[in-house]
């Protein structure tokens, strides 16, 4: 985000680490879209799961 601040909007870091958030958020374009649907949802834990299919849920102690 700095980098952008810099380089694109010509602004000094102090500058950039001086704004506030709603500053900051009225330089950057509008959302894209609202809250996910369930499709949409469904589509990014396909593609990112949170785990490789066939491990179980329990995670080994790595304490030793």
């Amino acid at each position: 985000m700095m980098r952008l601040a810099v380089t694109r909007w010509g602004l000094a870091p102090t500058a950039f680490w001086a704004m506030t958030p709603r500053e900051l958020a009225a330089c950057l374009p509008p959302a894209a879209a609202g809250p996910l649907d369930r499709t949409a949802l469904a589509r990014l834990m396909a593609r990112f799961p949170d785990r490789t299919p066939g491990s179980d849920d329990v995670r080994p102690d790595r304490s030793h």
